[in-house]
């Protein structure tokens, strides 16, 4: 496919300004926000479908940009809390005590369960990137990332599952 036309962007710029900042609120950000979805629409711009809307196509990708960074500030936010220990201004005691029992847990698990939580969860990785990364099969990061969460499940409540009680059962009518 052919590389984007100047004018064609250029037209655009406007409203796709004016979008990033209603949603960042803020002009500087909404700017940086612009240029990374600019980056990101001419980097692939060969995956873009033949005919399609260009306009819809670059308010889809301004918009999966804002959330992804959302989301990696809010991930950055939480794992600076548990490095640094200082709770943020909103966080209980009850949310400090349970941050603080999770990340204990999350030391007694083995490096690879570490590794790939820190991937997924925190860097904000798909299963394809992860499996790129470690260079694993996909569907091995899924049963290994499984295990890792049932074992920080379980290591966070203080037992393993299949030493807990049985639930009873009771017939019904």
């Amino acid at each position: 496919m052919n590389p984007p036309d100047d004018d064609q962007l250029r037209e655009l710029l406007p409203r796709l300004r004016r979008f990033a900042v209603s949603l960042t609120q803020s002009p500087s950000d909404a700017d940086d926000l612009v240029q990374s979805t600019l980056e990101k629409a001419i980097s692939h711009w060969q995956r873009r479908r033949p005919g399609g809307d260009l306009r819809a196509w670059l308010f889809s990708i301004l918009y999966r940009q804002f959330i992804d960074s959302r989301r990696r500030a809010g991930r950055y936010a939480r794992l600076m809390q548990l490095f640094t220990g200082e709770p943020q201004t909103s966080a209980s005691a009850e949310d400090i005590v349970v941050a603080n029992a999770t990340w204990e847990a999350f030391d007694r698990l083995p490096p690879e369960h570490r590794a790939l939580l820190m991937l997924v969860s925190v860097e904000g990785l798909s299963y394809r990137e992860v499996s790129k990364t470690l260079d694993i099969p996909m569907g091995t990061v899924m049963s290994r990332l499984s295990r890792a969460r049932r074992s920080l499940r379980e290591l966070d409540e203080g037992e393993p599952r299949e030493k807990r009680p049985a639930p009873s059962l009771r017939r019904l009518k």
